[in-house]
């Protein structure tokens, strides 16, 4: 089968180019092709997988040619893809992951017009990031990353006649752009250095120090921009929120299985790259930690469940970052979460597209409540993701999440206190701003009015008549919640995930490592933070009235209810300055520029003037000036003679 791997791509990508060529033609089975399509993916992925998987280690990557792409002069890129355990891994997690959003998709867009248009949309946003993934070079990754820009641009703004959601998928696309350039520079510091882009190529001229310091420096600290564009980390992080104008299932697929992961995935592949050098992998290590930090605080100001939602997994692929930077230690257990994180935070997406669905499309937690009573499986199914992604035992967040915390403690000086503690700060903060929303939502007393009851004039709550969500819609969200119970303990059996990529990320003697604290106590003090962080919400949230009105709060929390004024910072430092110089050279191109020229055509209308008024038709005129000439060459003449 792997062979036929190209059919990973083809298939989601046929489909897509089917169901948009159709138009409405489409409409009424155009869903069901969508379905298939991810599904028929996700089977020539689990061929492909365990075709791999009965390999030894050491044979299972495979690169497999396509076709000659740029035959370009010094320039020979071919297409082909890259087939190893960690292009599979991620192969493993969209189409499967993926299929569950398109089937729970069925439900949630039944009733909207454009549903098979949405299909095609997911379709396209799948075929892009398996191409991502599956590119044997930067140059064949770099068109699934625009592809997967393209799609989520398309996706973000689907609900385009809203002007709000418009301008949030045009924010998304052109900070992705930013962050593109990175990858593009990179590849072009590549080419002049080695004269390939291909990681076969790339990885045997690092691992031959071909590449100086400074040129390898360059290389990984570009690939960083591109990375942090794409996984929303600082200071490329402000377009994730806005995000959320998409439909529900979109922020899942982004969020969850796609997107967001693909600078993870950019960073581990390019791993030989960064351990060339110490100063790039410092930064994605430093950024990784700030930003865990930054999309906790975020998460908990948040009274939108889907922005908050968005706040923590910028969170929790700050987590992944840091463990990518932290080098060899770290590779696997990014990978290890970000596996297990697909899953829970697919179920926690799913399950608030549920809770919305059920209250009228609302996204304000505050008017939530006691919807356990009337979503016991939603209820149940976003309570085991919940526990997963504070990592609370057996739950799979525990064994991937506690990982990484414990990889940020080993080292020397200074960095194993400053990355660990903030990977445990965050747990703790982490399992705050997730029980907030978990007793938010269901539990404490309903503020909502069931329909029909008798309502006093003056009562501020909304009247609503929340449901349980159909069989298509929790079927998904019921496997999502499974994964979130047993993915972890399953990942670990026999050489488990780290053996498992053992041939992509190297090998880690673990055991040679030790961690500048017991772990131990690290596990006991992630718990108990976790515990910490359960109890406050409990007290504040699920005992204590809630207002349907959130209280103006103190200024930390006013600035994490506007993302710590990144917007701002943004249209500071980038948009104004940038309408000024625009508006400075449409000045310069219109008064020098198309002045000179117009100038130009002026003095020769001019010219043509005054020499129309020497042609005035009078004889006597010509013959004065025929006089005049002649006159005027004979001066010249005597002038010459002398």
């Amino acid at each position: 089968m792997i062979d036929y791997s190209w059919l990973l791509v083809a298939i989601p990508l046929a489909s897509a180019a089917l169901l948009l060529l159709l138009g409405r033609r489409a409409d009424a089975w155009g869903h069901l092709l969508g379905v298939l399509a991810a599904a028929g993916a996700f089977v020539v992925g689990l061929l492909v997988f365990l075709e791999v998987m009965g390999q030894p280690s050491e044979d299972r990557i495979h690169d497999v040619f396509l076709y000659s792409w740029i035959p370009a002069g010094d320039l020979h890129i071919d297409a082909g893809l890259r087939i190893d355990p960690l292009s599979l891994t991620f192969v493993l997690l969209i189409t499967f992951v993926g299929t569950l959003i398109h089937i729970y998709s069925i439900g949630y867009m039944a009733h909207d017009a454009a549903r098979r248009r949405f299909f095609a949309y997911l379709n396209l946003f799948v075929a892009a990031m398996l191409l991502l993934v599956l590119a044997d070079s930067y140059a064949l990754l770099f068109v699934g990353w625009e592809g997967v820009g393209l799609a989520s641009y398309l996706l973000i703004g689907f609900w385009n006649h809203n002007l709000e959601y418009a301008v949030a998928a045009k924010k998304a696309f052109v900070m992705n752009r930013v962050g593109d350039m990175g990858l593009i520079i990179a590849m072009g510091l590549l080419f002049a250095a080695i004269g390939s882009v291909s990681f076969t190529d790339v990885d045997a001229a690092v691992t031959a120090g071909a590449l100086s310091t400074a040129q390898v420096t360059a290389v990984g600290l570009m690939l960083l921009l591109g990375a942090v564009g794409k996984s929303a980390q600082f200071p490329l992080q402000a377009w994730l929120g806005d995000a959320m104008a998409g439909p529900t299932p979109v922020s899942a697929l982004i969020h969850a299985a796609t997107m967001v992961t693909a600078g993870v995935y950019l960073v581990v592949r390019s791993r030989l790259i960064f351990e060339a050098s110490p100063t790039a992998q410092l930064v994605v290590a430093c950024i990784g930690a700030f930003t865990l930090l930054l999309g906790a605080a975020i998460a908990c100001a948040k009274d939108d469940i889907k922005k908050s939602l968005a706040g923590s997994t910028m969170s929790q692929i700050g987590y992944m970052v840091l463990a990518a930077g932290l080098g060899p230690i770290g590779y696997a257990f990014a990978i290890f979460h970000l596996v297990t994180h697909g899953f829970f935070k697919a179920g926690l997406f799913l399950g608030a597209g549920s809770v919305m669905h059920a209250n009228g499309d609302s996204t304000d937690m505050r008017t939530y409540g006691a919807l356990r009573k009337v979503m016991l499986v939603t209820w149940l199914t976003f309570g085991a993701c919940w526990l997963a992604i504070m990592g609370v035992p057996p739950f799979s967040g525990f064994y991937s999440k506690d990982k990484i915390i414990e990889s940020a403690f080993v080292g020397e000086g200074w960095q194993p206190w400053v990355f660990g503690g903030a990977a445990l700060i965050g747990a703790g903060v982490t399992a705050f701003y997730m029980s907030r929303m978990f007793f938010l939502t269901f539990h404490g007393k309903a503020r909502w009015v069931e329909a029909g009851a008798t309502v006093a004039p003056d009562d501020p709550r909304p009247v609503r008549h929340p449901h349980e969500s159909p069989l298509v819609m929790t079927v998904p969200i019921i496997v999502l919640a499974i994964g979130a119970l047993g993915l972890g303990f399953a990942l670990t059996l026999g050489n488990g995930i780290t053996g498992w990529l053992e041939p992509v990320t190297g090998h880690y003697d673990h055991d040679a490592h030790h961690a500048v604290l017991p772990v131990p106590v690290i596990t006991v003090t992630t718990l108990v933070l976790v515990a910490l962080g359960i109890a406050l919400a409990w007290r504040q949230y699920g005992m204590s009235p809630v207002p349907l009105t959130a209280p103006t709060g103190s200024a930390l929390t006013r600035a994490a209810r506007r993302d710590f004024y990144a917007d701002d910072v943004n249209e500071g430092l980038v948009m104004r300055p940038g309408q000024h110089l625009t508006r400075t050279l449409v000045y310069a191109d219109t008064a020098v520029v198309d002045g000179a020229v117009r100038g130009t055509a002026s003095g020769a209308v001019g010219l043509g003037q005054l020499a129309r008024k020497l042609q005035n038709g009078y004889v006597r005129s010509y013959a004065a000036m025929i006089l005049a000439g002649v006159v005027l060459a004979g001066i010249v003449l005597h002038l010459v003679r002398m």
